[in-house]
Parts: structure tokens; C-alpha cells; sequence
């Protein structure tokens, strides 16, 4: 008996002794490595502008257009998933000329040479806006363009500094499943249109945030199939890439990950999909209007029927449910909507001069 005994309280105790170790294990792989930040001793090097932001932070940016003084429109551009201040999906050099457009764009926190920011919200990202544009003495109002992921700063913007915005222009904005106007047969629906595999990662990224980083890492089965590469594009997006290569311009999104991803995965694509599809604090589809007359601004959605990415049936609620946004649906569009023939001007014309 005592044998036995012996036996089973040996037992237990290596039975600790392992539970212990795979917590340990799973601990040590579901915490991402420290960011290695911008200017640090063994960090990457800072090689162009940054603003100090009111906490601190670092936020790196780029120009584009005429100079700041002589500007007629001043735009802050928010650019998208896995991309930085070097997306230049709406720059037309022509038209930026005549009609004197200026234009900032700017890596999010967490990405490129912008210091991270563990406690980044949408909120917290609309006032890292709003202090760039104070620091580049952008004047009391200015337009903003978010694409794709860059919805969290332009709808942040309508949101908590609505007073500053002369207008705004959503491309593609990525919704988030989970948002409380959405009916709940709709957004499943448009979740099932997903991949498999990024039901899987964007279902994680809302209900287990703190579980994104393995997720994303781990080679047991596919995680996120954009972070991987292989984005579900509509087929007319793939052609429109393949006619770029062939004609030797830069890819349409740019997909510089050595740079994008430099101070680290959990504070860049990480952080935004804990963000994006994350509790917002907020539901878009509950906001009014900022601009009580038309000559004051205007908001506008543009959305191709073809997106991979983005559902339009849940665009289309959106705006529905919102009758003062602008609405643009594109026949035979995809997600990379500003880089097919004629649309950037278009979305340019629209929010600046009210052309439809």
C-alpha cells in the first residue's frame, strides 16, 4: 500500500511538474518578443521625419504635393494592413499640381520608423492625427483618406475630432464583423465569404486577442492569409497586378515588409488585427453626420463589387444606415480600388470639389 501510495504522489508530482511546463511553454509562445523601437541601441535607424506626439511617441511621416504653404487642400492619408507612409494609392502628380493638394501620410503606431503603442485604440489613433496635423500646422481643418485598415482612422476621426475635418474619404474600409447595428445573419453571411483560415484569424483576433501572436506564428495550420502573402483578391485585382509587374511599376499596394514589419509583428499587424476586429469603443453606424451643411464637407464610402476582402453587402448596410455618406460602389473593382485607371482621381475630385 505504501508502494502504491508512494507511486501516486510521485506521479502527481511529475504530473505538476509537466502541467507546469506546458503552461510555461505556452506562456513563453503566446508573448511576443519586445519591439525592438526606431533609434534604440541595436533598433532599427530613423531615416526620415518624425513628430513628437503628446505622450511622447514618436510618429513618422511623408510628404507628398505642394508645399504646405501654398496648399489649397491639405490631406492626412491613413494607409492599410501590413503597408506604411510610402502608400501612395491616391497621389496623382498632375492633378496634386493643379489643384494644389498636399498631402501627409504616416506609419501607424507600431509600424515603420512610428513608435509603438501597447495601448493603441481607435480613439488614441485619431488624436495621434490630430496632434501630427497641429505639429505640421495643417490649419484648423483638414481631409482625411483611410484605406482598407486605415478605417480606424478615419472612422476614429468622425468620431473624436469632428471639429477638425473638412472631409473624409473611406476606400475599401475593412468592417469589423462585430459591430452592434450589423444584423446578425448578414455579418454571418459575409464572414462565411472569408477563407476558411481567416475566419479562423480574425475570429481569434476578436474573441482571444491576447492569442494573435501565436496564432499568426505557430506552423500547425495556416493562420491569417494575408499576413501570409496570399490575400483572397478578386481576380480582377490579381490582373491589375500582374499588368503592374508587366509594365514595371511598383506593386499597387506597397508591400515593403522589411520595413512595415522592422520594430516587430505584435506592435504592427498584430496590434491592428486586436484593434480592427477587436471591441470597438464605438459603433460607426451610430454616428451623425459632422457637417450640417453640404458646402461644409462631406463624407464618402467608395466600395468595388469585387472585393475579396471587404463584403460589399455589409458596405451597402453601412451606408443605408448612414444616408449622408456618399456612397460609390465600383462594377469590377476590387480591393485595390485607388490604383485602377481614373479612380483616385475620382475619389480626389468627390471629396475635394464635391464632383460625383
Amino acid at each position: 500500500m505504501k508502494a502504491h501510495q508512494a507511486f501516486d504522489n510521485m506521479f502527481k508530482r511529475i504530473s505538476l511538474v509537466f502541467l507546469i511546463g506546458i503552461l510555461a511553454w505556452a506562456y513563453h509562445n503566446t508573448c511576443p518578443p519586445p519591439p525592438r523601437l526606431c533609434g534604440s541601441p541595436g533598433g532599427p535607424p530613423v531615416t526620415g521625419p518624425r513628430v513628437v506626439l503628446r505622450d511622447g511617441r514618436h510618429l513618422a511621416y511623408n510628404e507628398y504635393g505642394v508645399s504646405r504653404d501654398t496648399a489649397k487642400y491639405k490631406i492626412v492619408f491613413v494607409h492599410g494592413f501590413s503597408s506604411c507612409r510610402y502608400d501612395a494609392s491616391v497621389f496623382h502628380q498632375e492633378l496634386f499640381e493643379e489643384l494644389k493638394i498636399y498631402m501627409v501620410t504616416f506609419d501607424r503606431p507600431g509600424y515603420g520608423e512610428s513608435d509603438p503603442d501597447p495601448k493603441r485604440t481607435i480613439k488614441s489613433l485619431a488624436l495621434d492625427m490630430e496632434d501630427l496635423a497641429d505639429n505640421l500646422e495643417l490649419g484648423s481643418k483638414f481631409y482625411v483618406i483611410g484605406y482598407s485598415m486605415g478605417q480606424q482612422g478615419g472612422w476614429g476621426s468622425l468620431k473624436y475630432i469632428p471639429h477638425r475635418l473638412a472631409g473624409v474619404a473611406l476606400i475599401a474600409p475593412v468592417v469589423n464583423y462585430w459591430w452592434s447595428s450589423f444584423p446578425a445573419n448578414l455579418t454571418m453571411a459575409a464572414y462565411k465569404l472569408q477563407p476558411r483560415q481567416d475566419q479562423w484569424a480574425v475570429g481569434v483576433s476578436h474573441y482571444m486577442p491576447w492569442l494573435v501572436y501565436w496564432w499568426n506564428t505557430q506552423n500547425w495550420f495556416p493562420g491569417s492569409s494575408v499576413i501570409a502573402g496570399t490575400p483572397n483578391f478578386s481576380a480582377s485585382d490579381w490582373e491589375l497586378i500582374a499588368k503592374h509587374r508587366d509594365q514595371g511599376s511598383p506593386t499597387p499596394i506597397p508591400m515593403r515588409k522589411e520595413y512595415v514589419r522592422q520594430q516587430g509583428l505584435a506592435e504592427s499587424i498584430f496590434r491592428d488585427m486586436r484593434v480592427g476586429f477587436g471591441k470597438w469603443e464605438f459603433d460607426p453606424m451610430e454616428l451623425e453626420n459632422p457637417f450640417e451643411k453640404e458646402e461644409d464637407g462631406s463624407v464618402h464610402l467608395w466600395q468595388g463589387d469585387e472585393d475579396g476582402l471587404v463584403p460589399t453587402s455589409l458596405q451597402r448596410y453601412i451606408a443605408k444606415k448612414l444616408p449622408w455618406i456618399h456612397y460609390h460602389e465600383i462594377p469590377g473593382v476590387g480591393h485595390l480600388l485607388p490604383n485602377y485607371d481614373g479612380k483616385k482621381e475620382a475619389i480626389l475630385k468627390a471629396l475635394l470639389l464635391g464632383k460625383n
